[in-house]
């Protein structure tokens, strides 16, 4: 650890070594007299607020020269938060997070000033968590913007929030935020030992990389451990019921933890309708998306295994020859991810003309040359259409793997590879845990509460009496 000395040329020939000066072209050098002694006061243009930055500088130029760094920095540099730091990779952090240094002849110490302007882009509501009812506001990659936008929601001192820092070479700023009294404090005390052991150069893919350093999954299994959002009102309800949020810098997600099975199945839309609409909208959800689980694997075992078929469901089988139908599924699962590519690296306004023509040339010319049948080709529609109901990516494409798993092992095993597919499916559910091995992935099932699964299926009334009645008491 390089440290500041009283050697003013030795001072700034470590600080530029260690900021870059004259290597990176963003770092801005300026030469000043302070009270008749020689200062330098440096930043990044691209960083910093320069109205407040020149505000300082026209302090500094007028400012006397006092004995310490600490009592310049009272007397002097107020315009901003200011803390003078002796540590040479420190303030070379502190300057590449937008703060300005000031180097001054005769000082054991550099006044660092916080004169951050952090380019973000406008509130907007979220592109993937509408709402139709609801705020339009969604968070950034700013933690100081995301902070305010659950502070704006949760005017209490209850609100914990806890800033960390991960990443040896490249470090990145996380926020562990919590309800004090509401939180499990044994959960908090994991999550941050966890956090503090986390060795890596840098979260290069933001929370993707903090999830993984935090759990050290199996690659094989393929269900989700955290939930994800990008609403502040979602995020803030969570915070309430207990659960455990963190902010990255760089990242408009909020990562809540701990999240079971049955928790992905939620969306904010049922908490902005009556209850009665609410319920309704989760039972479908939770229906539509099990149902995209079993209905492929269930109708291809029913084709190989036309005798099992009751004489009213026979118009189920396939009506004529066309490629085996096993093919025909792979080849439906695959050519649906390839739209998804498509339309994630095609332009806005050309989305709905890919989804057109792939519908064209899957729907109705694959099935006139003879390549699909008309069955498969519905089938797979409402299993595509299923995924969508339920907000997170990860849990479609784990219920995916494990579709695609049951039909291969009917292709392999007919029935007992039903039996087959699906316990693998269920093995792989019951193995997952939730980030800290000590809360189970199938909550409230696994340990059951009814209570609590009442309340995960049914959406409850807000009994504002009750509410008066506790704070009464109180």
């Amino acid at each position: 650890m390089i440290k500041i000395s009283n050697i003013f040329s030795e001072n700034i020939s470590a600080v530029e070594e260690a900021i870059g000066y004259g290597v990176a072209y963003d770092v801005v050098k300026r030469e000043l007299e302070i009270g008749g002694k020689k200062a330098y006061y440096y930043y990044l243009f691209c960083l910093t607020n320069d109205m407040l930055a020149e505000q300082l500088i026209d302090g500094y130029l007028s400012a006397n020269y006092e004995e310490n760094a600490e009592d310049f920095a009272k007397r002097f540099a107020h315009v901003a938060s200011t803390k003078v730091s002796d540590d040479v990779s420190q303030m070379a952090q502190d300057l590449f997070s937008g703060d300005s240094l000031l180097i001054v002849d005769g000082y054991d110490k550099v006044i660092v000033s916080d004169t951050k302007s952090i380019p973000t882009r406008s509130l907007s509501e979220p592109e993937n968590d509408h709402v139709l009812r609801g705020p339009r506001e969604g968070f950034l990659e700013n933690l100081k913007e995301n902070t305010a936008l659950l502070r704006k929601r949760l005017k209490t001192k209850e609100l914990v929030m806890k800033r960390f820092t991960v990443g040896d070479f490249a470090p990145t700023a996380l926020q562990l935020c919590y309800i004090k009294g509401r939180a499990s404090e044994s959960f908090v005390r994991d999550i941050e030992r966890k956090i503090g052991e986390i060795r890596v150069d840098a979260l290069s893919m933001g929370q993707e990389s903090l999830a993984e350093c935090l759990t050290g999954a199996k690659w094989y299994n393929p269900f989700p451990k955290f939930r994800f959002t990008e609403r502040p009102d979602a995020a803030s309800a969570m915070l309430l019921e207990g659960s455990v949020i963190i902010l990255c810098e760089n990242s408009p997600m909020a990562m809540i933890l701990p999240s079971s099975l049955i928790d992905f199945l939620q969306e904010s839309d049922d908490f902005y309708f009556p209850p009665s609409i609410g319920t309704y909208f989760r039972l479908l959800r939770m229906a539509i998306f099990f149902t995209s689980l079993f209905l492929t694997p269930l109708w291809y075992l029913c084709v190989k295994n036309p005798e099992i078929v009751p004489k009213y469901l026979e118009f189920i089988l396939p009506s004529k020859e066309a490629l085996p139908i096993f093919a025909q599924i792979i080849f439906i699962e695959l050519i649906l991810d390839a739209i998804k590519l498509a339309s994630i690296n095609t332009p806005t306004m050309m989305n709905g003309s890919i989804g057109i023509v792939a519908g064209l040339i899957i729907g109705d010319f694959s099935v006139n040359a003879g390549w699909l049948t008309p069955e498969v080709v519905l089938y797979m529609s409402i299993v595509a259409i299923s995924n969508f109901t339920q907000p997170s990516f990860e849990l479609g494409y784990a219920f995916k793997f494990c579709r695609v798993l049951t039909i291969a092992c009917i292709e392999l095993f007919d029935t007992p590879g039903f039996i087959i597919g699906i316990s693998a499916s269920l093995i792989m559910i019951i193995k997952n845990h939730t980030v800290t091995k000590k809360t189970s992935y199938l909550y409230p099932m696994k340990p059951f509460s009814w209570k609590a699964l009442k309340r995960q299926i049914i959406r409850e009334k807000l009994n504002p009496e009750s509410n008066q009645s506790k704070n009464s008491k109180k």
